[in-house]
């Protein structure tokens, strides 16, 4: 069963055409990666899913009911969880008041405070402090613990690597089978090419707001994947 579907979607800023046509599905259980250059429609992909950006035209369907007139706070409460691009904390709130933000959709599931603590250690230990006063890996491990608090049923990180020292991002990978063991999805936006294949079932090349390849890692060559990515 499909968890998510994109049917001919397509998105707008103003008069700028950002999507074009995107088909994509995504099953229960599944991680996929979405790889691109900048500015080839991923992001804008994550924020249309997540009612940041109103559909354009075509659909979203989200375990059998359409997204495109939802509100943001209603899709949250539906079960889909963003880890934004720059982490986006409260820079007013200490680590465990940003995590406990994350749990406002009061939905059921196993995750909560002492589930993210588990995940990742180093946030108890600086529960009390800024959020913000924190190191960029670090930050990013609360993005995650405060999307995972939501208890979604999709979870979709837009560049987790983005910015981070190679050791800071093997450990944030290295957490995303505890997550996908509970039964959640992910969506994965993902510069890192090389990153994303390793840890993806299937993988979406996005060239000027258009999917340009998809297919399994396994099944896709170095010339297929450098032609969707940079049209050469």
């Amino acid at each position: 069963m499909n968890l998510l579907e994109a049917e001919n979607l397509t998105a707008f800023y103003g008069d700028f055409q950002a999507l074009y046509g995107i088909n994509l599905h995504l099953k229960e259980g599944e991680a996929v990666a979405l790889i691109g250059s900048n500015g080839a429609g991923k992001s804008t992909f994550l924020r249309t899913i997540t009612g940041l950006l109103p559909v354009g035209g075509g659909d979203i369907q989200f375990a059998g009911e359409s997204l495109a007139k939802r509100s943001a706070h209603r899709i949250v409460a539906r079960g889909v969880a963003l880890v934004p691009e720059g982490r986006r904390l409260f820079p007013s709130l200490s680590v465990e008041e940003n995590l406990r933000m994350g749990g406002y959709a009061k939905r059921k599931g196993p995750w909560n405070l002492q589930r993210v603590y588990n995940l990742f250690p180093i946030l108890k230990e600086f529960a009390k402090r800024p959020g913000t006063a924190l190191s960029g890996g670090q930050q990013q491990m609360v993005a995650i613990g405060r999307a995972l608090m939501s208890n979604p049923r999709l979870l979709m990180c837009d560049e987790l690597s983005l910015g981070l020292a190679p050791i800071v991002i093997r450990d944030i990978y290295a957490a995303l089978p505890s997550i996908r063991a509970e039964g959640i999805s992910m969506l994965i936006v993902e510069q890192d090419t090389g990153q994303a294949l390793r840890v993806a079932d299937r993988v979406y090349c996005f060239q000027e707001g258009r999917i340009s390849l998809e297919g399994r890692p396994a099944d896709l060559t170095r010339e297929q994947i450098s032609l969707a990515y940079f049209g050469v």
